[in-house]
């Protein structure tokens, strides 16, 4: 089967719980969007799950982490165009850093980084939509296909 579009892109994600809390991101410049999510990007070729996940966590937060069981695999797609990406997270544990509000990310995507409890996450806007209880459960959850939202 021949096709023009891309192949999906790969990325990870931590699920970092510190005091009862989540740590979550705005990963858009400039804060752009309302959006969080949990810290994390793209794999890059040759280098492990994991080992990307620590360069990401690291470049976005200035943390150090261990890395345990993945916990959720989610998809999303732009129903009007090519993109579709395939989000692997991975349950985490601050080993080293501190979450410093004024680390500064090297490639200038997160510009916040913010620890929420359960019950504020109710009121914040937040992909994907099962992150709570994925972050309070021991459950391995699985999103289907969902549109991208910005």
């Amino acid at each position: 089967m021949s096709t023009s579009a891309p192949s999906p892109r790969i990325a990870v994600r931590a699920i970092i719980l510190h005091e009862n809390r989540l740590l979550l991101v705005n990963a858009w410049p400039d804060g752009v969007s309302d959006l969080w999510c949990a810290p994390g990007g793209g794999v890059e070729r040759g280098a492990s799950l994991t080992d990307n996940l620590r360069r990401e966590v690291h470049e976005e937060t200035g943390l150090e982490i261990a890395i345990g069981a993945p916990c959720l695999v989610n998809e999303f797609h732009d129903p009007n165009g090519t993109f579709h990406q395939v989000d692997i997270y991975f349950r985490c544990q601050i080993t080293g850093g501190d979450i410093d509000h004024d680390w500064i990310d090297p490639a200038g995507v997160v510009t916040t980084r913010r620890l929420f409890t359960r019950d504020e996450m109710a009121s914040i806007r937040v992909k994907p939509d099962s992150l709570a209880d994925v972050a309070w459960s021991d459950s391995v959850f699985y999103d289907p296909l969902e549109p991208i939202v910005r």
